[in-house]
Parts: structure tokens; sequence; C-alpha cells
């Protein structure tokens, strides 16, 4: 289907709208960015609200977990390793980027590779890989665990955030807060682990779900099936619409590397708490690996004195926009809350696409 069909497909859905109001929320951060840099939401009508969910891996990280990185970067003799999105991202006090300006030594990186290829070359040193991710990102980590252990490199330690998204779903359909009538389910993630891990979206909580891809026609195909069964035009039910890329039972070899090197714990959500059975932490086999474990540090959680709406935003009870400090204090060049950090986050944006439609539409959804 087309361009020019989908939109009339979707402008005929509007006919049906009759006053209503919806709801949809995209998990994804590359949903939310994708769907801000096409306009799509600017396309819609009033009755419709497009809320952004907590897909962005980087504004999800615990201020916790970046006190604790923080601290074994202060370790002599180590080198901690991170990909560069979480440089910027503050804890308690200060972020990664204020450490290596003050002369930690933290090394960026661009893929797991690299992990390996620093520590095979600093064998004099403990090198700490900061890893943080969902499901998409926590096969590479369970490779590269593997392989740190069958090189023989002991002095390679991984200090993991990663998450699993279903729990967090669960938790916001949960929320009496909330009241979702929609989902667009994670496309990279159900790549991993099967579009068929997320029908429980509709099974359980009776609201259609789509699993769609990036481009401005996937996501106006999966609204314009989502707006047709919220209107009565067609049943409810689940729709993997992202067939090209997402079979319904996932990566079986991803999935493999998941199981082999992981178990399921409660996790903590930067702005949110902590959810039951959401983090993958190193199982038994590998837990020496853990530096978490190696370097014993204990940290304290402190309340951000800022009064940042991240974790509204994250949850979909707010829009960037209704932040006080958005686009005024809390800026890309100089972000206040983790949405603001990652190009993903809604908050960034929010900020750098905006401007784009903001005299074409009346500024309602952003």
């Amino acid at each position: 289907m087309n361009d020019n069909k989908i939109i009339e497909r979707l402008n005929r859905s509007f006919e049906y709208l009759s006053g209503q109001s919806i709801r949809i929320m995209e998990v994804c951060g590359t949903h939310t960015r994708a769907i801000l840099k096409s306009g799509i939401r600017y396309i819609l009508p009033k009755e419709v609200l497009l809320l952004s969910g907590p897909g962005c891996p980087v504004c999800v990280t615990p201020e916790s977990y970046i006190d604790i990185a923080i601290s074994i970067s202060d370790i002599k003799d180590v080198i901690l390793v991170t990909f560069g999105d979480m440089m910027r991202v503050k804890g308690t006090y200060n972020s990664l980027s204020d450490k290596k300006a003050q002369g930690s030594k933290i090394t960026v990186v661009y893929s797991p590779e690299d992990v390996l290829n620093i520590a095979v070359n600093n064998r004099d040193k403990l090198v700490v890989f900061a890893a943080a991710g969902f499901e998409t990102t926590a096969p590479l980590i369970a490779v590269t665990v593997k392989l740190a252990r069958s090189r023989g490199l002991d002095n390679l330690f991984f200090l993991t955030a990663l998450k699993r998204i279903e729990p967090v779903i669960r938790f916001i359909l949960q929320d009496e807060r909330n009241k979702i009538n929609a989902m667009i389910c994670p496309g990279h993630v159900a790549s991993i682990i099967g579009a068929e891990h997320f029908r429980f979206i509709t099974e359980e909580f009776g609201i259609p779900a789509v699993v769609c891809g990036f481009e401005s026609q996937d996501i106006a195909a999966g609204i314009c099936l989502l707006l047709e069964q919220l209107t009565g035009k067609r049943r409810v039910e689940f729709m993997n619409l992202y067939k090209r890329c997402v079979s319904s039972t996932g990566n079986a070899i991803a999935q493999r590397m998941i199981y082999e090197v992981f178990d399921t714990a409660d996790g903590d959500w930067r702005g949110i708490g902590t959810i039951r059975n959401s983090a993958l932490v190193l199982n038994d086999k590998y837990e020496q690996l853990d530096a978490a474990k190696r370097f014993e540090i204990k940290t304290e959680q402190y309340s951000s004195a800022v009064n940042c709406l991240c974790s509204e935003i994250l949850l979909g009870l707010k829009l960037p926009k209704e932040c006080s400090l958005f686009g005024s204090v809390c800026t890309p060049e100089h972000p206040t809350g983790p949405c603001m950090v990652s190009a993903e986050g809604a908050c960034a944006a929010y900020f750098k696409y905006e401007t784009y439609f903001r005299f074409g539409g009346d500024g309602r959804n952003g």
C-alpha cells in the first residue's frame, strides 16, 4: 500500500471517532523519534493523542547504576568502557562525561567487540564494560561475555543494566492513572523475542496492539489499524505488520544467547522504581564476571532535587512540553533529565523536531 492510500485510509478512520478521546502509546524510542521526525503526530485529529513509553534504555537507567559506574571509574588501574549515549546521563551528582573531564579513565566504544580488544591490549588493567539496553542489546552482550570467558580474559568485567520490556508494559497497563487505549509494540525487541510475545497486551488487557516498522508508512498503517479497531470498523486483535523483519517466534539464536548467560531479576527503572522480573543479570555460571560483585561497591539512593517530569513522561502520563524545564533549563546541549540525553528520548525528539511542524499544526501533540 503506497503512502497516499495509507493517508486516505487514515483520514477515513477519523470520521468514526465521534469525539471520543484515544490514547495510543508507542513504547520504543525509535518509534517516538520517527513519529516526530515524519510529522505523523500533526496530521492526527485532536481526539488522538500519541504518548511515548519507557522504550529508551538510556532514559530508564537509574541514578544508582551511574553512581556505581562512576565509583568504579575512580578505582586505580580500571578502565571503564561504555557506549557513547550513556556518557551524559546524570547519576546523583555527576555523569560519566563529567568524570572523564576530571581525568577518570573512561572509554567510549561502538560495539562489544571493541571491549574485547581493549581487554586484550590492557592485560595489566581491569576493564569494566558498562552495558545498558533491552532484549535487542542483550544477545550482543551475552556473546561478549561468552567470548571473554572462552578467551581467558580474566581482566574483563561487566556492569549490566539490561531490561526486559514485557514487565514494564504490564506495569503501565496496570497503572490506573494511565488510560492507554492501544499500543504500538517495539519492533526492535520484537525481532529478537518474537511478535507473539506481545499478544498478551490484547488478550489480557483487551486493547488492540500492533508490531510495526519504523518507516513513516509503517507507523501510519499501524495507527490506521488501531483506529479502525477502536472505532468499531474492525474487531479488536493483535497484529504483526512488520513481518519482513519480525517473525512470530523471534530469533532463536539470539534468545539462546540470552538464556545461556542471563537470569531474570527485579530491576530498577529511573523515575519508575523497582519492577519485578524486569532485569537481566549474569547467571551463576558467569557471576564472577559481574563488576558489581567484583568491586563490592555500595551506593545510597537519593531523590533528585531537580523538578523534572521525566518519570511521568516515561509512563505516558505527561508530554515533554508539560515540563517547566523543557526547552529552557533542559535542552539537548544541557540536559537536566535522562529523556533529553538520548536522541531517542522523548524530550530530545520533541525538542529537535517540533519546530519543523509547530506552525503546521495546533501544537497539541508536540
